[in-house]
């Protein structure tokens, strides 16, 4: 008996043993599945990065339904686009992981973001082991950390700031990369008792820049002029941020802060040119300079000296004089001193003197990065900016013809009282200095001179329109982009009138067309600018073929 049951105890042991191998191969357990990422631990901003996720089942188990979502950093770029996260499902995965079996994919995109930011990927593996209703995941993550931007980002600000008086911010960037980079924005975060003035170049809003694509090794400059108030020795702080934006959102990229501290100054500058503390000049033009000194402390100042520095390209230094100052152009600065000005020797409180100086605008600043007037002053430790800016200059030519391949012209040469001669009319207009918008040319025809219809080019008829009561003509041109006429072909209309001469305009030459005047919005030196243009007779056209004598009215 005793035989039997330990053969039944035995056999029992066996079964149990048989059935735990049995159950323990067909318990599932998460952790015989594998998934990593693998990729750099380092990346720089803009950098093409690879990331790598391996999937493997070390179980027994069949993986069906399965699916792995890759889900990138934040703010990460897919063929200039934002990519978040992808999907890959049954299609690319395959219908299911058999044991032993591997996938691996492959994720490429750019990163952006600030030096040291963490970037954190993840990976997520959902599957269904075979014969098991149940739905599983396995998730993983793997850390990058952004490297600086070769982008070099500054901010020049003085360390002592004068209380409500103009002064200078500068924000300098170069770019070190070697590609491209568009949709780039400048911000900035200004102290409380900031008063802003203006910027260089002109802003999307006092505190936003759009910064024009920069390529390799170039680099630019924004420039603002403003005023803060507030108690001598106060620090302020200017915060600037460099940043990208896609689809609305600014992706920080740089973020720096300067301060200053805000000093009492003993001299007030103040600039006039032309008589006018906010000019704005035109290429070619005269300036009188007039720098004006007063001392707001309390004390007497006594034998100062004034340094005039006139800075940027657009300044014809070559014509630079001044009665009281002398003038260097090795380093463009005029220097005022007491023994020639009386004021600068000796100063009482509240009192003002002034110097002056002229000095010519260039003609060919076409072709200037920077189409400002920059004057900056020193009186002891005292030093004020003035900056102006150069308005465009739109070249209109008009030119009269009888003989001309456009229309063809009639009527008696020269024109005869009482009868209608023809003739063409041709008006063009260059821009070699900076974008203008709603430019019109306008004119008025005497009573006894009517246009005939001819215009060409025919897409202009629409933009050109006449006035029967004042018989004034406009040809409405719109806007126009700089360089029209020096790397674009000008703009140019031609239209014919007829004119019957009168009888009190025997012997004399006859106005075709008169108060002729451009105008156009210079966006810019934000002014609206009007130029006037000479009367076109019958005796001042530009035809070679007719002499002086044949245009005047018989």
């Amino acid at each position: 008996m005793s035989k039997i049951f330990k053969l039944i105890v035995f056999l029992v042991l066996i079964f149990v043993l048989v059935f735990f191998v049995y159950w323990k191969r067909n318990i599932f357990s998460r952790e015989k599945i594998v998934l990593e990422i693998l990729g750099p631990q380092e990346a720089t901003p803009f950098e093409q990065v690879e990331y790598t996720v391996r999937v493997k089942n070390n179980g027994n188990f069949r993986l069906e339904d399965p699916s792995l979502i890759f889900i990138a950093p934040n703010n990460s770029l897919q063929n200039s686009k934002f990519y978040e996260t992808e999907r890959i499902d049954e299609e690319k995965f395959g219908f299911a992981l058999n044991p032993g079996e591997e996938k691996i994919f492959n994720f490429q995109f750019q990163i952006l973001g600030q030096e040291g930011e963490k970037k954190i990927v993840k990976a997520l593996f959902t599957y269904k082991p075979k014969n098991l209703k149940a739905t599983y995941q396995s998730e993983t993550s793997f850390v990058t950390v952004l490297k600086s931007l070769p982008i070099a980002f500054n901010l020049e600000l003085p360390p002592k700031i004068p209380i409500s008086q103009s002064f200078s911010i500068k924000i300098n960037y170069f770019s070190n990369l070697d590609f491209p980079i568009s949709d780039l924005r400048c911000q900035i975060e200004y102290p409380a008792g900031f008063e802003f003035i203006s910027s260089y170049p002109k802003g999307l809003e006092t505190t936003e820049w759009q910064i024009p694509i920069l390529n390799p090794n170039e680099g630019g400059r924004i420039e603002i002029i403003g005023k803060v108030s507030g108690k001598v020795g106060e620090g302020k702080i200017f915060k600037v941020k460099l940043g990208l934006v896609k689809e609305g959102k600014f992706i920080l990229l740089k973020t720096l802060a300067k301060g200053g501290e805000l000093s009492q100054t003993t001299v007030f500058l103040r600039q006039e040119i032309n008589g006018n503390p906010r000019y704005v000049a035109s290429p070619g033009e005269w300036l009188h300079y007039e720098i004006y000194f007063k001392n707001v402390g309390n004390n007497n100042l006594t034998n100062l000296v004034l340094f005039s520095k006139l800075e940027g390209e657009a300044f014809d230094l070559t014509s630079v004089h001044s009665e009281d100052g002398n003038f260097s152009i090795g380093d463009n600065t005029l220097v005022f001193d007491w023994q020639k000005v009386p004021q600068l020797q000796y100063l009482p409180p509240l009192s003002e003197g002034k110097v002056e100086f002229w000095v010519r605008v260039r003609d060919d600043i076409f072709n200037l990065k920077d189409p400002l007037l920059r004057n900056v002053v020193f009186v002891g430790e005292v030093r004020e900016e003035f900056v102006n800016k150069i308005a465009s200059k739109l070249e209109c030519i008009q030119n009269g013809f009888y003989f001309d391949e456009v229309f063809g012209n009639s009527g008696p040469i020269p024109p005869v009282v009482g009868s209608s001669t023809t003739y063409t009319i041709n008006w063009q207009v260059k821009n070699p200095y900076s974008d203008v918008k709603e430019v019109k040319l306008r004119g008025r025809l005497p009573d006894n001179v009517q246009l005939t219809g001819q215009i060409f080019p025919q897409e202009e008829t629409p933009k050109f329109t006449f006035d029967s009561a004042s018989r004034e003509i406009v040809w409405n041109i719109g806007d126009v982009e700089k360089g029209l006429g020096i790397t674009k072909p000008p703009k140019s209309i031609f239209f014919q009138v007829s004119i019957i001469p009168r009888e009190d305009q025997r012997g004399k030459e006859a106005i075709l067309i008169d108060n002729v005047e451009i105008e156009y919005f210079d966006s810019w030196a934000e002014i609206t600018v009007k130029n006037r243009i000479q009367n076109l007779t019958t005796n001042n056209l530009k035809d070679p073929n007719l002499s002086k004598e044949m245009g005047i009215v018989q």
